[in-house]
């Protein structure tokens, strides 16, 4: 199904935007979906998509020109985190390394609602330094070990519903063979 929507190999050759990435954009294993390379974009993805709260997709993208994982499939990946999933990760993370650190939720971040740390934003920006300030530590380990963990599940997952699928295909033709000698 990936194969109809990916673009082809003669089609990134040719492109000029991408021409100033030279021969690393031809690596085979940037566009060719195999398990090894789908593995490694979902573990990269993952970890861009939970760790990078910013620029996911060009961060992705330039980790799996360096560690050979499929381009798309990275880029892809890092939807894990998005505008309906940023609130629950960043609060599931800064518990988490809270949880780590011992430290204790300040009350001036329990304080701040979505709307007040928006208008931090506009007029206020000492409150949001100090929002900011009260969580980061907690905040910045909980979005590692959540990365990692992420990047870790998505490879092996990855690898094992590649394995999976493998399996069953071969069982159904297994199958239809002993059905055809049978008749």
């Amino acid at each position: 199904m990936l194969k109809r929507i990916l673009p082809t190999h003669d089609s990134i050759k040719k492109s000029r935007l991408l021409s100033w990435l030279g021969p690393r954009i031809h690596d085979p294993s940037l566009w060719h979906i195999n398990r090894r390379a789908v593995a490694r974009g979902v573990a990269i993805g993952a970890f861009f998509g939970l760790m990078v709260p910013v620029a996911q997709i060009p961060a992705a993208a330039i980790a799996s020109l360096f560690l050979r994982g499929n381009l798309w499939i990275a880029a892809v990946s890092t939807l894990v985190s998005n505008p309906f999933t940023y609130a629950p990760i960043y609060y599931f993370a800064y518990r988490l390394g809270a949880s780590l650190i011992g430290a204790p939720l300040p009350q001036h971040a329990a304080e701040l609602s979505h709307d007040a740390v928006s208008q931090a934003w506009i007029g206020q920006i000492a409150d949001l330094w100090t929002w900011l300030s009260g969580i980061g530590q907690p905040l910045v380990l909980g979005m590692l070990l959540m990365a990692l963990s992420g990047a870790t599940i998505g490879y092996w997952g990855a690898r094992l519903f590649w394995r999976y699928k493998v399996i069953s295909k071969r069982r159904r033709l297994l199958h239809a063979r002993v059905l055809r000698q049978a008749h």
